[in-house]
């Protein structure tokens, strides 16, 4: 048998020379490689140990917990101290002034006299000078419309607001008038006297008696008959002589009332005397007051005490 061998399977059939190859398919262009990664040996000169790594920066560190309480209490402090003034300004607006320290008035001598509030009055009966009650009339107890004692007073045995005498009452006045004065009182349909006495500390005396007569009418024919207003009146014991106190202000401070003050001039006896009568409506009020010693009797407190109650009378 003869051996065959076959031909290479990679030879082909040579080509024409004039024959133009087919353009082969255009490859898809690679993408551009990544960069190398930066390490410390790829940035140092060859030779040279590789420098460690930098640590990543660390996150601002927290106030200590000392500073964070000293913080802490002068932010309370100043809201404290904020507050404490605003309080602090509101008090001193809205305090009297006598009640706030270093802007407290000095005292000008008036008395601590309670808080007044007017009677009550029989059911349907009217004030003494509203409409309706033309005749002026007072329908409350006349001994509720006595001013109080003031604070610190000691009061009169004798005179503790209740009803008194005509004697008790023309005692306020010298021995040579008394008859013709209870005459008087007779004669003009006196109803009741009501009164009240006291002392204070610093050796002022002073007494209050209410009249009380059938009418407006009889009350002032009393105040005429016994010449109050042109003059001060019958004499009272240890005062020859009486003024017409030009410091009195009081005069309008109760419309529909009318008060007469007086004063003991200089030199004065041993005791200076103020008096003063106040009319209103059917009642006639007689105020004395008097302090022994070279000093007088206080004016303020006396105009005080006149205001309060001719206040009570209107």
């Amino acid at each position: 048998m003869t051996e065959q061998t076959a031909a290479p399977a990679a030879e082909s059939a040579p080509q024409p020379a004039d024959a133009t190859p087919a353009p082969a398919p255009a490859p898809h262009a690679p993408a551009p490689p990544a960069p190398p990664a930066v390490t410390p040996e790829a940035v140092l000169p060859p030779g040279l140990p590789p420098m460690p790594l930098l640590p990543p920066p660390a996150p601002s560190p927290r106030p200590p917990r000392r500073v964070l309480r000293a913080v802490a209490r002068w932010t309370v402090a100043v809201l404290v101290l904020g507050g404490f003034g605003a309080g602090t300004a509101y008090a001193i607006t809205s305090a009297e002034r006598t009640d706030v320290p270093g802007l407290a008035t000095e005292s000008d001598g008036r008395w601590d006299y309670p808080r007044l509030s007017l009677p009550a009055l029989p059911a349907g009966a009217p004030r003494p000078f509203s409409e309706g009650n033309t005749a002026e009339v007072h329908h409350a107890d006349l001994r509720a419309l006595l001013l109080p004692a003031p604070a610190g007073a000691t009061v009169d045995k004798k005179l503790t607001g209740g009803w008194v005498s005509t004697e008790q009452f023309v005692s306020e006045y010298e021995k040579s008038s008394r008859a013709d004065v209870t005459q008087q009182l007779r004669e003009s349909a006196l109803r009741h006297i009501a009164a009240r006495g006291w002392t204070m500390r610093d050796g002022t005396s002073s007494r209050i008696y209410l009249l009380q007569f059938n009418s407006t009418a009889f009350a002032e024919a009393f105040r005429d008959s016994r010449y109050i207003g042109s003059t001060s009146g019958d004499p009272v014991p240890g005062a020859e002589h009486m003024d017409l106190d030009e410091t009195w202000k009081g005069g309008g401070a109760v419309a529909d009332t009318v008060s007469y003050v007086f004063s003991e001039p200089k030199p004065y006896g041993p005791a200076q005397v103020r008096q003063a009568y106040l009319v209103a409506g059917d009642t006639v009020a007689l105020v004395v007051q008097s302090r022994e010693g070279g000093g007088g009797t206080p004016r303020v407190p006396f105009h005080q005490t006149l205001i309060l109650q001719n206040q009570l009378l209107g």
